[in-house]
């Protein structure tokens, strides 16, 4: 199996999870739990499995209870790394703030509010001239639409179809943030420049993710994981 040689990884856990109220009225999204564990632990374990060692943790709505409970990441064998936004500078604003803490190679960039059995491993290196690679699953009900287009030839478009959904998870270069326009915050628009330019790979994957994005999804995701267990 490919293992991945991306040495770090970012989870965005900053968003305030106003779909999720109450829950997250005085819990952080990332920190709610299923199958008795926080979503963000899942991550964090996968990462390591797959051989990263440091994780960059951007916060932001009661993002104090990030570090409180995960510390330096140290118990669970990974070193973590805080970037504190204060108010949340959405995706592409929050990759670019953590820069300097992901370093000049290619990241994996993970949504701290999903699960998934997606295995980091899979992401091996960047094609030469590949400004990201992302994953795309099958459209789920709240996306039907879907968000890109994979060709046969494992490339994503814009304009083409059928459309996958973007899960949230990718391997990405640093120059992506680097050149971001001034006032840009949304990671979409980066994306779709760098698939202009032909630049983005892509996969399918055909396994279980969820957007944990209402507390019945929450919900349904707890019992889930509940029947999976030995």
């Amino acid at each position: 199996m490919p293992v991945t040689v991306a040495p770090r990884a970012m989870i965005l856990a900053a968003g305030y999870g106003k779909r999720m109220r109450p829950l997250t009225d005085r819990t952080p999204k990332p920190l709610l739990e299923a199958g008795g564990r926080p979503l963000i632990q899942y991550h964090i374990e996968a990462l390591r499995d797959a051989g990263v060692g440091d994780i960059v943790i951007n916060t932001g709505w009661l993002g104090e209870q990030l570090p409180a409970r995960l510390g330096d990441g140290e118990a669970l064998g990974v070193r973590l790394h805080w970037s504190h936004e204060g108010a949340p500078l959405e995706t592409a604003g929050g990759v670019r703030r953590a820069l300097p803490l992901l370093g000049p190679a290619p990241f994996i960039l993970v949504n701290g509010d999903i699960w998934t059995d997606y295995d980091f491993r899979h992401l091996g290196p960047l094609a030469e001239g590949d400004d990201a690679h992302l994953v795309l699953v099958d459209n789920p009900p709240h996306n039907p639409g879907g968000d890109f287009h994979l060709t046969g030839k494992g490339r994503v478009s814009d304009n083409a179809e059928p459309r996958l959904t973007y899960p949230g998870i990718a391997l990405l270069r640093p120059a992506l943030f680097e050149r971001l326009e001034e006032g840009e915050r949304r990671l979409a628009p980066v994306l779709r420049a760098a698939m202009a330019a032909g630049r983005v790979s892509g996969e399918h994957h055909r396994g279980h993710w969820w957007d944990i994005g209402t507390p019945e999804r929450l919900a349904e995701l707890d019992r889930f994981l509940a029947g999976r267990r030995p």
